[in-house]
């Protein structure tokens, strides 16, 4: 019965797989059992605010500012008192790579739904090209699949769900053609975007729209090296770094895009570059993670100050911020996991749960159980 054995594997495959995920997606929150009262209106949506920001601050490390701004733009949408004829908000995340941008709307996902994937994402780099324009918009009439109105969008995780608001993010944004540009335009005016044969409307108007993008990324760079800080103040007039990095990036933008199209934006915010300071917290966040890729093994990883020091200066790169620092933990800390891992025989010993600890001797990292 090979064809019976083929699908049996393949069945424990995927169950094996959906369990990983969802160690890795955990959440300690059900938002379906919301009060959708609280407060003092009734709200069509129910997800708890607190454990939001908690996961947010939880992940999300050195952008406390943007942060900040996310949960005021939450705490909109949970009190349902925006427009109802346009999209739930239409952010836009700006700066350097590797500090957080796309991380910020995973996390959010994860915080909602229990899945970090559960958003609508479109990487705005595959619609370069004029004619990729119609994967957003749909086939013009007289063109192969333009009665069926098929789009790379998502319609369910668009649209959200009954007490939960969608979420979507158009990546890198700055990519995109300029008539995906123009076809975003609508979508921020009305929330609805209605394919060019004009056989299907997607709404967004219970959707969080989220873009990404690195323009300003090189000019941000001044505001931190060069000239003396001091100098650096006075020729900035007084004002704070958060400001001038949103008119740099304000310029930029308006390098790129129409003016018409950068006003119908509700918000843009600048992410900060990762500074040395942050470096032990993101490598705790990054523990945590690979934790929860030991769960399915009943491990659970601890890693010694000395251990930690030595992941945050390995790690730290300004120019690729956090992607730098996960390459680092691969390196130094998961190849020699790996391989401990696989020469012990009898490590659990029938315990339920197996803690084991890192620590660096003489150069060299070791593990051990407690």
């Amino acid at each position: 019965m090979p064809f019976l054995t083929d699908r049996l594997q393949d069945t424990q495959r995927k169950q094996r797989h959906a369990e990983a995920l969802a160690d890795e997606n955990e959440r300690i929150v059900d938002h379906s059992r919301g009060e959708s009262g609280k407060g003092a209106v009734k709200s069509r949506f129910t997800f708890d605010l607190d454990f939001v920001e908690q996961e947010l601050r939880a992940t999300i490390v050195g952008q406390d500012e943007t942060l900040e701004q996310v949960m005021e733009i939450l705490k909109i949408v949970r009190a349902d008192i925006g427009d109802p004829r346009k999209p739930l908000a239409s952010i836009l995340f700006c700066g350097p790579t590797g500090v957080g941008k796309t991380e910020t709307v995973r996390t959010l996902a994860r915080a909602f739904y229990g899945d970090a994937d559960s958003f609508c994402r479109v990487d705005m780099n595959t619609l370069s090209q004029e004619h990729y324009a119609a994967a957003l918009t749909g086939a013009p009439p007289g063109y192969v699949g333009s009665k069926e109105g098929t789009t790379i969008l998502d319609q369910e995780k668009i649209e959200g769900t009954r007490n939960l608001p969608g979420i979507v993010l158009f990546d890198e944004v700055e990519k995109a053609s300029n008539e995906v540009v123009l076809a975003l335009m609508n979508v921020f005016d009305n929330g609805l975007l209605t394919v060019a044969s004009g056989e299907r409307t997607y709404s967004f108007r219970n959707s969080l729209i989220f873009m990404s993008s690195n323009l300003g990324a090189h000019e941000l760079m001044s505001l931190e090296d060069g000239a003396p800080a001091f100098w650096r103040r006075l020729k900035a007039g007084g004002r704070s770094r958060r400001e001038q990095a949103q008119e740099i990036v304000l310029n930029c933008l308006l390098s790129r895009f129409p003016p018409e199209f950068v006003n119908r934006i509700d918000h843009i915010d600048t992410f900060n570059w990762i500074g040395r300071d942050t470096m032990p917290a993101l490598v705790d966040v990054e523990v945590e993670r690979l934790n929860r890729r030991l769960k399915k093994h009943d491990l659970v990883l601890r890693i010694s100050d000395e251990v930690r020091d030595f992941l945050s200066a390995k790690g730290y790169d300004k120019r690729f911020g956090a992607r730098e620092l996960r390459r680092t933990m691969r390196k130094y800390l998961e190849f020699p996991l790996a391989s401990f891992l696989l020469d012990q025989d009898g490590l659990r010993d029938g315990a339920p749960l197996t803690i084991l600890v890192a620590e660096r001797n003489d150069g060299k990292l070791s593990f051990h159980k407690t």
